[in-house]
């Protein structure tokens, strides 16, 4: 595990003058920070995603710097004109059970509310891992040497070093995610009878999904198998927004307010005729993965969120005020 970093009270002097001066000479801005999972230690292989150490301080910062509210809390302050400044909300994508597991006693311990956008359909214990994450325990799994997949239409990979591992693994992880799905579903099966299919649990469970809500952890829908809906026939992504919301609702017994597009590139991964979709599903708001803030004048059903990958507490804190600073301009 890293050594656990602190902000000291300067820096976070400074971050907290210069959000307050951000939101005297502008309009009031959000920033949403996006994880997927939290890690019990660094893993080469999942670099992008915190460890423990890495989140708790990153949630510390968050604590002592900005005003993090509940996101639909925080839409509804700005809708109104009664958002803090230097506000921040905290969202996590997919439903991985590390958020109960290791992100909820930090989030506990610092009283920090947060959205989890959960893909209904790997709830519960017989659902198995979502495919990006049965590409990657292939790749970590395998004995060194090349990894062949040209029966699937995808050629050769090698497995030496590390570094080969982790560009295979980012590699194949792309590929998939643009594949129809019936070629994905036969990648990652493939994958399996190589690799095994001894995977660790990985997603949420349905009594940790009450758990969370429980304990001020909204949940939100992310559909059901995680498509990429512009790959999916108009009727098909209806139904993954549609009753993704309806089975959520079903789990936690309360109505599911907010969506995030799988993947959440805007005329790569959805477009209007999901937007639309969106809408009609009864959301109060929906979620990209574009940089920048929300701001009061933007399509409250493409809204931006992403996650500041700096690996210090300053420049983290420098990156979200940078959000803010920009609103809905995104910066280069």
């Amino acid at each position: 595990m890293n050594r656990p970093k602190r902000h000291n009270w300067l820096g976070a002097l400074l971050l907290r003058a210069t959000g307050s001066a951000i939101g005297l000479s502008r309009q009031h801005s959000l920033a949403v920070v996006n994880y997927h999972r939290v890690l019990a230690r660094p893993d080469p292989l999942l670099d992008t995603e915190p460890d423990v150490a890495a989140f708790h301080w990153q949630m510390a910062l968050l604590a002592d710097c900005f005003n993090v509210m509940p996101l639909h809390d925080a839409l509804r302050a700005l809708d109104e004109g009664r958002l803090p400044p230097r506000t921040v909300c905290i969202t996590f994508d997919d439903g991985y059970r590390s958020v109960h597991d290791l992100a909820l006693p930090i989030l506990r311990k610092f009283k920090l509310p947060a959205t989890v956008f959960v893909t209904s359909g790997f709830i519960g214990s017989n659902a198995g891992n979502m495919w990006n994450d049965r590409i990657i325990h292939a790749v970590q799994s395998l004995p060194a040497g090349t990894l062949d997949l040209t029966d699937v239409g995808l050629g050769s990979y090698s497995l030496g070093s590390l570094e080969e591992r982790k560009q295979t693994a980012q590699r194949l992880t792309e590929a998939g995610k643009y594949l129809p799905p019936l070629e994905r579903d036969s990648l990652v099966k493939c994958l399996d009878r190589m690799s095994g299919m001894h995977h660790d649990a990985l997603m949420l469970t349905p009594e940790m999904l009450v758990a969370l809500e429980r304990n001020g952890v909204e949940i939100g829908a992310h559909t059901i198998s995680h498509p990429i809906l512009t790959s999916l026939d108009d009727e098909s992504a209806r139904a993954e927004i549609v009753t993704g919301k309806r089975q959520l609702e079903a789990l936690i017994g309360k109505p599911v307010r907010l969506f995030a597009y799988p993947n959440g590139k805007v005329g790569q991964d959805y477009d209007a005729r999901h937007v639309e979709m969106v809408r009609q599903a009864g959301f109060f708001a929906a979620f990209t993965t574009a940089v920048g803030a929300i701001t009061g004048d933007q399509d409250r059903f493409q809204l931006p969120r992403s996650r500041p990958w700096d690996r210090t507490p300053f420049r983290f804190g420098l990156r979200l005020l940078s959000w803010m600073a920009l609103g809905n301009r995104q910066p280069r």
